[in-house]
């Protein structure tokens, strides 16, 4: 159904924001064959132009960067203290494999006070990031010939099949990396109506920076943000808490926590998944913000903006999950809101 070697590949490589040049030079391997125009802008975001049959641009956004960490401090034992670059539950970081990007790669875990000789009171709070530090195993000479202080970190998991679903790191938001390089697989060979920037964006994770910037320089007339979103679909949650589910289709977004989107654009995208026949879901989630604020205010004249999601469990944690199924309607919607953009009344 889904290229999942592809989507391995995509999902492993790193890329922190700030430092996304690795994940960047795999994105420019793939998209260069597929669209008119490939060029980095200045902040690094990979821009990938297909021209269409008029001038109008459609801008769709998929953020490059993972949840990552920056080296802080390493200390007398050689034990590395770091920042996060982006937000993270701290539970779920405990005894978790990390890896130092210096001069070379170095493999880590995530460290903190045993148990077994916590207080009851340190026992019963929820733990915060700056109780871990990582060990290397390395001793402070060596590890200093290698890591230095502002070198950037990220998890290190593999991504595998889990029954429906793929399940690793970073599908917040490599899911969407892998999407729009599908979308522009299926749109080879075919006439668009308007000229399409599908633009890799950098520093997502730490304020939608890629994308406003990208918005800046294009200055889109329509945008389409694309992201993961909470699927809270597991026991316990109430079914007002759940956001969206897996296996029910593409999300299309009504509103976050930094966007409401156009209502054309939301009433454009339900019509079309209804006619095409691809399962869709409706995704109000309220807080956190996605590029789709970028691409709505950012322009010159502002865009008709609005994002497609994709359902995701376990989000912002140490591996995420997504079902193959919702990765194809998120591919299929894309691809024929792009191609039939010039066919709808976008009147108020």
């Amino acid at each position: 159904m889904i290229n999942v070697e592809l989507l391995k590949k995509i999902s492993e490589i790193p890329g922190a924001p700030g430092f996304e040049k690795p994940i960047r030079d795999y994105i420019l391997e793939q998209v260069k064959p597929l669209v008119d125009e490939v060029y980095l802008d200045s902040m690094g975001s990979v821009v990938a132009l297909k021209k269409g049959s008029s001038d109008k641009k459609v801008m769709v956004a998929a953020h490059m960067d993972e949840i990552s960490f920056i080296v802080t401090h390493i200390d007398d034992e050689g034990f590395v203290r770091f920042h996060t670059l982006g937000g993270f539950d701290p539970k779920t970081l405990t005894a978790q494999r990390v890896i130092i990007h210096g001069t070379e790669d170095v493999v880590g875990v995530m460290g903190s006070k045993p148990v077994h000789i916590m207080t009851s009171d340190e026992r019963n709070k929820a733990p915060l990031t700056k109780d871990y530090f990582i060990d290397t195993g390395y001793s402070v000479e060596e590890l200093k010939k290698i890591v230095h202080v502002g070198a950037p970190i990220t998890r290190e998991r593999e991504l595998i099949e889990m029954g429906d679903c793929v399940n690793g790191k970073s599908l917040d938001n490599r899911v969407s990396v892998f999407i729009l390089i599908e979308t522009l697989k299926a749109l080879q060979g075919k006439e668009i109506p308007y000229d399409l920037y599908g633009v890799f964006t950098v520093q997502e994770e730490v304020g939608l920076r890629g994308a406003i910037n990208a918005a800046g320089h294009i200055n889109p007339d329509f945008g389409f943000g694309l992201d993961v979103t909470i699927a809270f679909d597991v026991p316990g949650a109430q079914a007002h808490e759940m956001v969206t589910r897996l296996g029910k289709g593409a999300a299309i977004k009504i509103m976050d926590g930094s966007t409401i989107s156009d209502y054309r654009m939301v009433e454009y995208l339900k019509q079309l998944a209804d006619q095409h026949k691809i399962k869709w879901q409706a995704e109000i989630l309220p807080k956190g913000g996605t590029d789709t604020a970028g691409l709505q205010r950012f322009g010159k004249n502002g865009s008709i903006a609005g994002a497609i999601s994709i359902p995701l469990r376990h989000i912002h944690q140490v591996i995420e999950m997504a079902h193959k199924e919702d990765i194809n309607d998120c591919i299929n919607l894309l691809t024929v809101a792009i191609e039939n953009l010039d066919q709808y009344d976008w009147s108020f």
